[in-house]
C-alpha cells in the first residue's frame, strides 16, 4: 500500500513491539502512520478509524488449539471486535471494509473457527445496518499462507535445522496453501470490486502435509522422519473454502469465486461441489515449485531481513 500511492497508510495493532520495529524499518516514511490499541476498544478504534477510506480488518486470535483452551478470548476478539469494527465503520462513513476469514469459518468444528464465522456474518450484516451511508462491507476467505508467521514451512524447517523428527498430527490430513502475494492480492481485489455483502475466495491449491515434510525434508537433504502426534482438538482433516448451502449464490471469477449475500436474487449456480483441501491435491513437482514462489515473493519483501520479521 505504502508503494501504491495511499496518501495514509495507518496500522493499528496492540503490539508495540512491532510497531516500534516498522517505525524504525521505514524512518522517514512519512505516509505511515501508526496508532496502538485493541479491536476490543470502540474509542481506540475511532482515534484510528478517523478520516480513512478503505479499512482492512485482520485482528484475529487465530490459533485453533489456544481458542479452544480459551474460546471467552476468542469470542471478545473475533467477534465482538468485528461488531466494534463494523460499528465504527459506519461512524466514520468508510467507503469500504474487508474482514478476512478462512477456511475454518466454513462449516466450523472448532472455537476458532465458529467465531470466524461469526465474524463473516457480523461484518456482512453492516450492509443491512440503516445507519449505513454507503459502505461496502465484503470479506474474504483462505486458507494456510505459506511462509506466513505460525505456518507449516518455518515449523517444519526449524525442526530440521535442529535435527529433530518432524511432527504431523496425521498422515490424511490436507490443507490449502496460498503465497503471500496470492492473499494480499485477493485482499486488495475485494476492495475493489465488492459490492456489499460479497465473500471472496482464492481459487488454491492444496497437499498432504506429509508430502509438505518429504519435500522439506529432501530439500534439507534428510531422510523423512516424523511422529505423528494425533489430531488436536478441533482440527479438520480436510478444510472447505465454499460449502454446499452457498454453492447456488456463487460466482465463478476466474482466479476467484464471489459468494454473493443471501440477501442478493443472483444465483449464478457456478460451482456444482465443495471447495474442499481433499479434492485439489498438487504432486510432489508442484509443491516444490509453490514453496519456491513463497520463498522467492517472502525474500523479496523489503521486511524480510528486518528485526520485526523475526518475532
Amino acid at each position: 500500500m505504502l508503494n501504491a500511492g495511499a496518501a495514509e497508510v495507518r496500522v493499528f495493532s496492540r503490539d508495540e513491539k512491532k510497531q516500534y520495529d516498522m517505525n524504525v524499518f521505514y524512518a522517514g516514511r512519512k505516509e505511515l502512520t501508526f496508532v496502538i490499541g485493541d479491536v476490543r476498544s470502540r474509542d481506540a478504534l475511532r482515534e484510528a478509524v478517523r478520516g480513512v477510506n478503505v479499512v482492512f480488518h485482520a485482528s484475529a486470535l487465530k490459533h485453533v488449539s489456544k481458542c479452544e483452551t480459551h474460546p471467552s478470548e476468542a469470542i471478545q476478539t473475533n467477534v465482538l471486535g468485528a461488531q466494534n469494527v463494523v460499528d465504527v465503520a459506519l461512524e466514520e462513513k468508510v467507503e469500504a471494509c474487508v474482514a478476512i476469514s478462512t477456511d475454518k469459518a466454513v462449516k466450523p468444528v472448532n472455537v476458532m473457527g465458529m467465531t470466524k464465522a461469526l465474524m463473516e456474518r457480523t461484518v456482512l450484516a453492516g450492509n443491512l445496518s440503516r445507519r449505513n451511508n454507503g459502505t461496502r462491507f465484503g470479506c474474504v476467505r483462505y486458507g494456510n499462507v505459506l511462509r506466513s508467521r505460525g505456518s507449516v514451512i518455518p515449523f517444519f524447517r526449524r525442526q530440521l535445522s535442529m535435527g529433530k523428527k518432524l511432527t504431523i498430527t496425521h498422515e490424511s490430513m490436507t490443507r490449502f496453501l496460498l503465497t503471500l502475494n496470492d492473499a494480499i492480492d485477493l485482499v486488495l481485489y475485494a476492495a475493489h470490486n465488492a459490492s456489499g455483502g460479497d465473500i471472496f475466495v482464492r481459487k488454491a491449491p492444496s497437499a498432504r502435509i506429509v508430502e509438505m515434510a518429504r519435500v522439506l525434508s529432501e530439500e534439507a537433504g534428510k531422510p523423512l522422519t516424523y511422529d505423528v502426534v494425533g489430531v488436536l482438538p478441533g482440527e479438520k482433516f480436510d478444510e472447505i473454502l465454499l460449502s454446499e448451502e452457498e454453492l447456488p449464490r456463487t460466482e465463478d471469477l476466474g482466479d476467484y469465486y464471489r459468494v454473493h449475500p443471501w440477501w442478493s436474487a443472483k444465483r449464478p449456480a457456478a460451482v456444482n461441489k465443495e471447495f474442499s483441501s481433499g479434492d485439489y491435491l498438487v504432486d510432489a513437482a508442484e509443491l516444490k515449485r509453490l514453496i519456491a514462489r513463497a520463498d522467492k515473493e517472502f525474500e523479496s519483501m523489503e521486511i524480510s531481513g528486518s528485526e520485526f520479521s523475526k518475532f
